[in-house]
């Protein structure tokens, strides 16, 4: 089985849509297809993604599709800038990676997941993530600390025994706040507390909360809100400061008594290494579309078993790259719990995939189609942007 050419496509047909994710398909000679995600279709990365994935799709023409390994090592020591690494240059490795994963199940007519060793469950568990827009199909920002309890209790009333908040992403208004960095004002840290006391109230103690602050913090910012919520059982805070330096995240471990997560910014097992020998993060959360694909997020999580960290993959993409999440959470035994996305419950990003795995009762089952188990329906890809490299 050869590679014959690789088709690059941009969901940018719903002007209305959150974001454009950019999918790939891998063809082959024995007309198997396998199917990658790139996840920068958020976060003005879009062009540069999509860029890159050609770039790289042109080394692998030929190819063929089974030597996964070797087509990884390919990309990363053989283009000069694949060492070095960076947010677009993994993101394109791992669409190409995750694609050849898809081809390599297809092939052998097995989930993926029975390719990296077997499940260890057949059902995962989710939360329901970004509920300061809400909970339903369309997100709304919240501004109100009220509605931060109400949009808690309609997830909780979906099933979901865990939920995640970014509670200063928006203002008492709705607006969005562009820097929560530095020593916080009395205010926002009240409004922080407030929203986090009502969605405790309105969902009592079986459910889990976790706390998002999305890097918009430093570790000064966080040192402040972590004393504010001991008291609320928080599962976990998320980005409580940026991943470039992770003697910050270091020095914050040792002051909070909060478990603490972060890693839809760091990439490679490379970039992962530093924060699990310092142990400074609890739950690490490799992004699949963007950390080197399957691959390397089965070698990143292997890892960080072996410091006793959990790992929850971050999903914040399309149909491709959650599908790709759940066949490596089906396995590994370090698992923590799964991220659902508002933004999967959105009618635009349901229609970008043939199957739509949503939640029941707040777990997935975890599907044992072929590859993937996943696919873009025609219809969507024929009002996709394409790109063709042969």
């Amino acid at each position: 089985m050869k590679i014959t050419d690789v088709e690059i496509f941009c969901a940018d047909f719903d002007k209305t849509a959150p974001n454009e994710p950019i999918f790939i398909r891998i063809n082959t000679d024995e007309g198997i297809s396998g199917f990658g995600e790139a996840g920068v279709a958020y976060g003005n990365a879009k062009l540069g993604g999509i860029g890159q994935v050609q770039d790289f799709a042109k080394l692998i023409i030929g190819e063929n599709p089974f030597c996964i390994e070797k087509i990884w090592d390919r990309l990363y020591r053989d283009t000069f800038w694949g060492q070095g690494g960076g947010t677009l240059i993994f993101a394109a490795m791992s669409a190409i990676d995750i694609a050849l994963w898809d081809i390599k199940g297809k092939a052998l007519n097995v989930p993926v997941y029975e390719l990296l060793g077997g499940k260890t469950r057949d059902k995962i568990r989710a939360y329901a993530s970004q509920i300061q827009f809400g909970w339903g199909k369309k997100a709304l920002p919240l501004g109100g600390v009220e509605a931060y309890g109400l949009a808690a209790q309609k997830a909780v009333a979906d099933g979901y025994t865990a939920i995640k908040v970014d509670p200063l992403q928006r203002d008492e208004n709705g607006n969005k706040n562009y820097r929560n960095d530095g020593l916080l004002t009395f205010d926002k840290l009240k409004l922080c507390r407030d929203r986090l006391v009502a969605i405790r109230k309105a969902v009592g103690d079986k459910v889990d909360i976790i706390l998002e602050l999305h890097a918009k913090t430093d570790i000064n910012a966080a040192f402040q809100i972590s004393k504010l919520i001991e008291d609320l059982n928080i599962y976990y805070m998320e980005e409580a400061c940026g991943s470039l330096n992770p003697q910050l995240s270091k020095e914050l471990k040792n002051k909070v008594n909060v478990p603490l997560a972060a890693g839809e910014r760091i990439y490679s097992r490379y970039g992962f290494k530093p924060f699990l020998e310092n142990r400074s993060l609890d739950v690490i959360q490799p992004d699949l579309a963007t950390c080197g694909g399957i691959s390397e997020c089965k070698k990143i999580c292997d890892m960080a078993r072996i410091y006793d960290v959990l790992v929850q993959p971050h999903v914040c993409g399309g149909p491709i790259s959650c599908a790709a999440a759940i066949q490596i959470e089906a396995v590994i035994p370090n698992f923590c719990i799964h991220e659902h996305h508002i933004g999967n419950l959105s009618d635009f990003t349901r229609s970008l995939g043939v199957y739509d795995d949503q939640p029941v009762n707040g777990y997935i089952t975890v599907p044992d189609r072929p590859g993937l188990g996943q696919e873009i329906p025609a219809d969507i890809l024929a009002k996709c942007s394409k790109k063709k490299i042969v």
